[in-house]
């Protein structure tokens, strides 16, 4: 327990901000399949970027893709974001996760989180109940299996036993791997239980302001009651490199479009301040999107990633937002944080 303690206060918010801004910046890689993803998370190592984010290779599996890749690249950070918790047991969550870490010791972060309602219903057709309460007993397994090689676990949603002839087939471990594990939050419930259990919380879309006067303050108050220290908030930020700011914003209202039929984001922006958004509000709309994307040029985008780092947000996990030339702006995008 002594050395979980001291392990988390080296994963803490506080740590985090005393590194370099280039360590503290990750790059969303987006990749239409297995090769494409690998071939651009060895061109990011290669720009100098120092972590990249992602949640899948089209339908590809992204631990499997972060297998591979880790065994061609040298040194890059990659990160889930996120791996959802539903379709696999929190134990072949382990399994998958320790193959990475076998090829890549200490370059893995795992961001697990329920996923969204419309994901894990419809299409996996498993019924989504008391998400946040089954991804807090899923971290405590995985975190068992990885940190404490251990297995057995008695919950309501998880029954894990060593003494269950099937458990005595993956464990006990022989070894142990700290993996960060990271959960995805949105609502201020979620950022309290990413306090709570999480060595990170990563956010999807949402405000800056929203983030550092509602979410930190609620990740804080959960980090507070477990007495342990904050763990660090990775926000997802859109970068737009464009100075035309009417093509920024027609290209930032698409996505956000699709984001506002989703029950948890929508909820999220109104509590944001932009209900009007939620509504259809087209001036709402554009306020909401300067609120998440940063634009202009490389030397401005620069300047915004750093005053976001002195502002009190932890880490940044930058998606770019296309505007004219998908493939040069990528490049762009790449170079900035690799010189960071």
């Amino acid at each position: 327990m002594q050395q979980e303690k001291e392990l988390q206060k080296l994963l803490s918010s506080e740590a985090v901000s005393q590194r370099s801004i280039r360590d503290r910046v990750g790059v969303f890689i987006q990749a239409t399949d297995a090769v494409d993803a690998i071939s651009r998370i060895r061109e990011a190592e290669q720009a100098g970027v120092r972590q990249i984010w992602s949640q899948g290779a089209g339908f590809a599996d992204i631990l499997a893709v972060f297998a591979v890749a880790a065994s061609k690249t040298e040194s890059i950070r990659l990160g889930t974001s996120i791996v959802p918790a539903y379709p696999r047991h929190p134990l072949v969550m382990a399994q998958q996760a320790l193959a990475v870490h076998d090829v890549a010791p200490g370059r893995l972060r795992l961001g697990i989180g329920p996923g969204a309602r419309i994901l894990v219903e419809d299409w996996y057709g498993l019924s989504q109940t008391s998400p946040l309460s089954y991804l807090r007993e899923y971290v405590e397994v995985v975190r068992d299996v990885l940190w404490e090689g251990k297995t057995s676990y008695h919950g309501n949603f998880f029954n894990v036993s060593k003494g269950n002839a099937v458990s005595n087939m993956v464990a006990p471990l022989q070894r142990k791997a700290q993996i960060p594990l990271l959960v995805s939050a949105v609502n201020p419930k979620a950022f309290r239980l990413a306090g709570e259990i999480s060595d990170g919380a990563i956010s999807w879309a949402c405000p800056v302001p929203y983030l550092l006067n509602q979410a930190l303050p609620e990740l804080r108050a959960g980090a507070e009651a477990r007495q342990r220290p904050a763990p660090p908030v990775i926000a997802h930020i859109q970068v737009a490199l464009s100075k035309d700011d009417a093509a920024v914003l027609a290209a930032t209202r698409r996505g956000m479009r699709r984001g506002m039929q989703i029950g948890p984001y929508a909820r999220m922006f109104a509590r944001a301040g932009f209900a009007g958004a939620v509504e259809g509000n087209e001036e709402d709309l554009d306020a909401l999107a300067r609120a998440r994307v940063i634009s202009g040029d490389e030397e401005t985008v620069r300047s915004r990633l750093q005053e976001l780092l002195a502002s009190g947000l932890d880490e940044l996990l930058l998606q770019l937002t296309p505007v004219a030339d998908e493939e040069k702006e990528r490049q762009q995008l790449l170079r900035l944080v690799g010189s960071l």
